[in-house]
């Protein structure tokens, strides 16, 4: 592996950590996501991988070189770390060109405008070296920051939301370019975002976090179709969560009826079903369909359409197509075209 955090915390007031006992790691050539809501402990974990913040326990490992730990702590800039903020952080008074060859103290001077240009031209920029950054839009901003943090060709990158600036077409544009330049420079990177789409777009692997602690890492299906805790489930988009008694080991009983389990369980469980593995039909008589529910609401969005639907106190919420056409106060049958997923939350 290139980076091991291993138990890292941080405590900014006595007894309440903003990171606690964090732990995962990133591999080569991999880019890892940091996913959460504002104040869950994100960015300070970026932070404590770059040097800004020293963990109170932990270490935290670079290409098996301890750059933190109780009696370690190597500063930012001899980490071998590229650092992408969240407003770019780019020298007002300096071109393109000279942001990106500011840090290339390794290079004789004579080569360091060179090679800046070399990394610009990789990142779509060099049109546009002689330009200042109040010259640039909010995207080639971004670029040449990337160009920055990429031209010493750093082991890591960190990017502290770094599309938050941009409005959401030129967001979902960027983000593609980034991803595929840090793919091709065969870097590793970790994204901080609170952007769910973000997160499940642009990394290999993420990491959810909340209140501090990592619930679950994984790729962007694994914590997206099996969710662990409730946080987890909800926080990735909308689902279902409904609380069952298991029957026979692997299902349920519901108000939709008979809900299979995506693995074994017994007692008394929290599950979750996302709207999309849900779909709604029209009551056709027989024995097997004595659950109506209603239409309670009905959302069209062009290539899809959510239903919310009601079972006397409980309500799910159904994606269709748009093709499955029903209206408020139709009777339908909802049926689960997948198994419900069994969190750990009890």
């Amino acid at each position: 592996m290139l980076l091991i955090v291993n138990n890292i915390q941080k405590e900014f007031e006595k007894g309440v950590p903003v990171v606690n006992k964090a732990s995962f790691t990133v591999g080569y050539d991999e880019i890892f996501a940091l996913l959460g809501p504002s104040g869950c402990g994100k960015t300070t974990t970026l932070r404590l991988i770059s040097g800004f913040e020293k963990p109170d326990h932990g270490a935290v490992i670079l290409s098996n070189r301890v750059l933190s730990s109780n009696d370690t702590h190597v500063p930012p800039q001899d980490r071998g770390i590229g650092f992408v903020f969240q407003d770019y952080a780019l020298f007002p008074h300096m071109s393109a060109l000279d942001n990106v060859a500011f840090g290339l103290t390794d290079l004789p001077r004579h080569k360091r405008k060179v090679f800046a240009e070399e990394v610009l031209c990789r990142t779509g920029m060099g049109d546009y070296k002689h330009r200042s950054p109040s010259e640039l839009s909010g995207g080639q901003q971004q670029r040449v920051a990337l160009a920055r943090a990429i031209a010493p060709e750093p082991d890591l990158i960190l990017l502290d939301e770094p599309f938050s600036n941009l409005d959401a077409m030129l967001r979902t544009t960027t983000r593609k370019e980034v991803r595929s330049i840090i793919k091709k420079a065969k870097m590793s990177a970790i994204l901080v975002t609170h952007d769910q789409e973000e997160a499940l777009s642009f990394a290999d692997r993420v990491a959810v976090m909340n209140n501090g602690r990592i619930e679950q890492i994984g790729t962007p299906e694994e914590v997206y179709y099996r969710p662990k805790t409730r946080f987890v489930a909800q926080f990735l988009g909308k689902t279902n969560i409904f609380e069952a008694d298991v029957e026979g080991d692997d299902y349920v009983n519901t108000e939709l009826g008979k809900i299979r389990l995506n693995c074994r369980a017994r007692g008394h469980i929290t599950c979750s079903i996302r709207p999309e593995h849900l779909t709604i039909e029209k009551p056709n008589g027989t024995t097997d369909e004595v659950r109506l529910g209603i239409i309670a609401a009905r959302e069209f969005k062009g290539h899809d359409i959510t239903y919310h639907v009601e079972f006397g106190a409980e309500r799910y919420i159904v994606h269709t197509d748009n093709r499955v056409l029903f209206e408020p106060s139709d009777e339908v049958v909802v049926k689960p075209l997948e198994p419900a997923v069994v969190l750990e939350d009890k």
